[in-house]
C-alpha cells in the first residue's frame, strides 16, 4: 500500500460487457480521470486494477464490491 495520502476517489470503469455496458465501475483517485482520459494512461482503483480510463459513472450504476468495502473503510478513518 503507497503512502501517498489519497483523495476522494472518483468512479470510474474497465471491464465492458458485450454490448459496451461497463460490469461494474470503480473507485481511482480523482486527481488521475482527466490525466487518463486525455492521455491514454492507466489507473489504479483502490481494487488494485489497472486500466485506462474510458467512461464515467452516472448515479445507480454499479460499483465494484472490492472497491466499495475499502472506501467506506477509508471513510471511517
Amino acid at each position: 500500500m503507497s503512502t501517498d495520502t489519497l483523495v476522494r476517489p472518483e468512479e470510474t470503469t474497465d471491464n465492458s460487457t458485450d454490448n459496451d455496458t461497463p460490469k461494474v465501475f470503480h473507485y481511482v483517485k480523482k486527481n488521475k480521470i482527466a490525466e487518463s482520459a486525455v492521455m491514454g494512461t492507466h489507473v489504479v482503483a483502490l481494487c488494485g486494477e489497472v486500466f485506462p480510463v474510458t467512461r464515467s459513472a452516472k448515479p445507480g450504476s454499479p460499483v465494484c464490491p472490492d472497491c466499495k468495502k475499502i472506501y467506506e473503510q477509508m471513510k471511517k478513518d
